[in-house]
């Protein structure tokens, strides 16, 4: 059975740093395109970041780039997002992703698996 399982989230101040982790089990997702989205209180979910199957290629929302980093580790399985100088509007649930056999437009590419989200809450 297939589990994306994100941790890290909480609650912050504005400015400050946080690092989510997704944990990724059942199959290996190292040929596979893996992203975050979060979903914000009365809107639409949104994609947010992607990487590629190899790491090289990163992609990235316009309203965090600059300050959230994805990077993945397939040895292990796991896909990490930094996020620096958070914002009150970055609070919303992030919901680690993966593409099930897609490696390439990972910012547009479907997305198949999902974790069951973190919440992340920035206070101003």
């Amino acid at each position: 059975q297939v589990q994306l399982v994100e941790s890290g989230g909480g609650l912050v101040q504005a400015g400050d740093s946080l690092r989510l982790s997704c944990a990724a089990s059942g199959r290996t997702f190292s040929n596979d395109c893996m992203g975050w989205f979060r979903q914000a209180p009365g809107k639409e979910r949104e994609f947010v970041a992607a990487v590629s199957k190899s790491g090289r290629s990163t992609y990235y929302a316009g309203s965090v780039e600059g300050r959230f980093t994805i990077a993945r580790d397939n040895a292990k399985n796991t896909v990490l997002l930094e996020m620096n100088a958070l914002k009150p509007e970055d609070t919303a649930i992030y919901y680690c992703a993966a593409a099930n056999g897609r490696a390439w437009f990972c910012n547009t590419t479907p997305y198949d698996y999902w974790g069951q989200g973190t919440q992340i809450t920035v206070s101003s």
